[in-house]
């Protein structure tokens, strides 16, 4: 069916495979199919589980729903976190736990609360989900403000109505601690602690720490007010209750309308929960809400309108760029405040941003965003700065509610302010910023006259020698942190750091081992590391040597000097040739895994762009479906998606800290991005338009480009050309 509003072409339920499913190799997308906006602290979605590698909660595979909660990250692993104030509609309560949180185990009950669904009843779309839970015949739907959530129940009318909320729930874990108040019949209150202690994020490995303040009104007061712990009823139906394990039932007898709970919440304090609250949802009217969440995708979409002939192609594409503007969400309240390692600070003139998957989205992400969301990028240096001033630490590599994860390896804080910066989106105080990244790089022990850590692993040999011992993805990542480290060196006029940091970065070719052919880990003498073949995984982080050997996105043509350059475009046919883009996992050309991602880009910078257009096209093809299977890996906070995205508008930013971005034919015929004059010199236009003369899947080669009416001569445009507005014309051919 073709649509005329573009926000009926998402389907968030694409990509919701989490980690335990068997049915396909393709698949583990997992994201949420949940109510948001463009973001939204809130990210009110069902919980399907809680336990195992479903860092959402919802993984498509299961079969029963066990609530609904107001905070999930999108697309990530590591047994995810948040999750938090989870409210289940219930007719009848037998059972006191949901009876599928591995977490809190059923002990004294049965089945637990949790209910049966049809995915033929979900409704899934930007800014409102709906289900029908089978087991109570209850229609739920949901829809959020920024730091709100709308839940609407309709009961059958001869049953019923309760509601039970489950206070010590999260992913990955549980609850440290909770306290809840009954203000009244039809509001509740209160804050829910999360630590390391109770797991979460890398089952505590992320020691991430954060409370989660509430308030919960409903549209119908209720009869009563009940709490429970440990699956047993308590005497209290009234007052307070603090405890490890709180839950409350809501009991409102039989209802001839639907109930409706909106929730405010908030990472500073009460007062916010209640501020958010009052500022963004004085209402009860969930329809008039769900009608501006989806106003707000609307407008997001027109900032990047895309005209084609395929129905799919069209639904994947307003689905990844949904899902590229989803992080990093605002975590500050209406008021400025946001909460960052326990004390509450005021937002200078930015919005406090979270949720930060640097290893992740600096690839294709942010190079995306820089284009159509800049202020989304300046938020967020400016956050991981005031992180990095606060903890005295490296700027954060994977952040979430203000805490380094320190999940995965490099720098890419570094990188993505570098890049940012050298395309005129500073953070406030970027002499900070790079006082930082220098005393990150040198693991000063100090830095602004107060103790400085290092994120930088084994350092002292790093700083010394240009490498990691056995780690050959770490050494190649902080290079590439150095690369751009010193191009943000240059651009501030700081020619001793510049050479620096560039002297460093050349350094990637003493970690070409000849015998072997490829890239590989050394010993801390200098040595390599032993390799039997292209596809040993040692030293190497979620790749292989054969994945890895291609990682100097800054230095493609000098790369092709150490492997031959004739030798170096065979392998890479052979590297995409041996590959299944749609599958989970691939020893060669891996789509699903971040280390691979614009290398089909390679081929264009050896002089040979018809095979990027050609490879490029088949991954765009292949590696995206529609359906819950349809990313082929983890979907990981919008890069997957922003990959998606920027190729479909013909371009990849290969490198970053390098405003180069290299062409490969569109796949829509016609796309205009909304450019933005606080930050873009729209010095030609406000827009930028990009054209071809043919329908690009029956023409999918590139013939010529032209640029404002004047041939392009190079196989890119800069960001400074993109960002000055006009029209991008590409003539294309059918044949290569």
């Amino acid at each position: 069916m073709k649509y005329t509003d573009k926000v009926e072409y998402v389907d968030t339920s694409i990509g919701t495979v989490g980690g335990d499913q068997d049915e396909s190799p393709h698949g583990g997308g997992k994201t949420h199919p949940g109510a948001c906006l463009p973001g939204g602290l809130v990210q009110m979605s069902p919980d399907t589980i809680t336990g195992g590698d479903n860092g959402t909660g919802y993984n498509w595979c299961n079969k029963t729903i066990e609530g609904f909660s107001f905070n999930h990250m999108s697309g990530i692993g590591w047994y995810g976190d948040l999750g938090n104030l989870q409210i289940m509609p219930v007719t009848f309560v037998e059972d006191l736990r949901s009876g599928s949180n591995h977490w809190a185990p059923l002990t004294k009950g049965t089945e637990g609360w949790k209910s049966a669904f049809s995915h033929d009843s979900e409704v899934t779309k930007a800014g409102y989900y709906a289900v029908t839970l089978d087991r109570y015949q209850i229609r739920a739907e949901a829809t959020a403000t920024t730091r709100t959530g709308f839940l609407r129940f309709t009961y059958p009318e001869a049953n019923e109505a309760n509601v039970i909320f489950n206070f010590s729930r999260r992913i990955g874990g549980k609850a440290d601690f909770e306290e809840v108040e009954i203000v009244g019949s039809n509001r509740i209150e209160g804050h829910i602690k999360c630590t390391p202690k109770g797991g979460g994020f890398g089952l505590g490995a992320g020691r991430i720490d954060y409370t989660l303040y509430f308030v919960c009104e409903f549209s119908v007061p209720a009869e009563d007010l009940q709490f429970f712990s440990n699956e047993e009823l308590t005497d209290r139906h009234s007052g307070s209750f603090a405890a490890e394990d709180v839950g409350l039932i809501a009991r409102f007898g039989k209802l001839d309308s639907p109930l409706v709970i909106r929730c405010g919440v908030s990472y500073v304090d009460l007062d916010g929960a209640k501020n958010n609250l009052k500022t963004e949802a004085d209402t009860f009217d969930f329809d008039a809400v769900h009608a501006a969440a989806a106003e707000a995708w609307r407008y997001a979409f027109d900032g990047v309108a895309v005209e084609g002939s395929d129905e799919i192609d069209l639904t994947l594409f307003y689905t990844c760029l949904y899902h590229a503007l989803l992080d990093p969400r605002t975590s500050m309240d209406c008021d400025g405040r946001f909460s960052l390692n326990h004390k509450t600070l005021a937002s200078p003139g930015y919005t406090h941003r979270t949720v930060f998957s640097g290893w992740d989205v600096y690839r294709s992400e942010f190079p995306l965003l820089t284009l159509i969301r800049p202020e989304m990028v300046r938020d967020t240096i400016s956050s991981l700065l005031a992180i990095a001033e606060e903890r005295q630490i490296s700027l954060p590599r994977w952040e979430l509610v203000g805490v380094d994860s320190n999940c995965m390896v490099g720098d890419p804080g570094a990188i993505v302010v570098a890049d940012a910066a050298i395309k005129g989106i500073e953070p406030y105080d970027l002499e900070k910023a790079f006082g930082v990244i220098l005393a990150s790089v040198r693991c000063d022990k100090e830095f602004d006259g107060k103790p400085f850590t290092s994120a930088r692993p084994d350092c002292e040999q790093y700083v010394r020698d240009c490498f990691f011992p056995k780690k050959l993805s770490d050494t190649l990542e902080y290079l590439l942190a150095d690369y751009a480290s010193a191009k943000l060196a240059e651009f501030m006029g700081k020619p001793e750091e510049a050479k620096f940091f560039a002297d460093r970065a050349a350094r990637y070719g003493e970690n070409y081992n000849a015998e072997l052919g490829f890239m590989a880990p050394r010993n801390a003498d200098g040595s390599f590391v032993y390799e039997a073949d292209r596809y040993d995984d040692d030293g190497c982080v979620e790749s292989n040597i054969f994945q890895q050997s291609w990682f100097v996105p800054y230095d493609v043509e000098g790369l092709s000097k150490l492997f031959g350059r004739e030798r170096m475009i065979a392998l890479l046919e052979e590297f995409f040739e041996r590959a299944d883009f749609s599958r989970l996992w691939n020893e060669d050309y891996n789509h699903s895994n971040e280390p691979c991602h614009n290398i089909t880009h390679y081929f264009t910078m050896l002089g040979l762009p018809e095979r990027t257009q050609y490879w490029t096209r088949r991954v765009q093809k292949e590696a995206y479906r529609t359906g819950a299977f349809g990313f082929c890996g983890n979907e990981d906070v919008g890069q997957l998606s922003g990959w998606y995205v920027l190729s479909a508008l013909g371009f990849a930013q290969v490198c970053p800290a390098d405003t180069r971005y290299w062409l490969n034919t569109p796949l829509f015929q016609k796309a205009t991005v909304r450019l933005d004059p606080n930050y873009h010199t729209c010095s030609v236009a406000g827009s930028l338009a990009i054209e071809c003369d043919h329908d690009p899947l029956e023409y999918p080669y590139i013939q010529e480009v032209l640029f404002n009416g004047k041939t392009v001569e190079r196989n890119y445009l800069t960001y400074e050309e993109l960002t000055s507005g006009g029209t991008v014309s590409f003539r294309l051919k059918k044949e290569q």
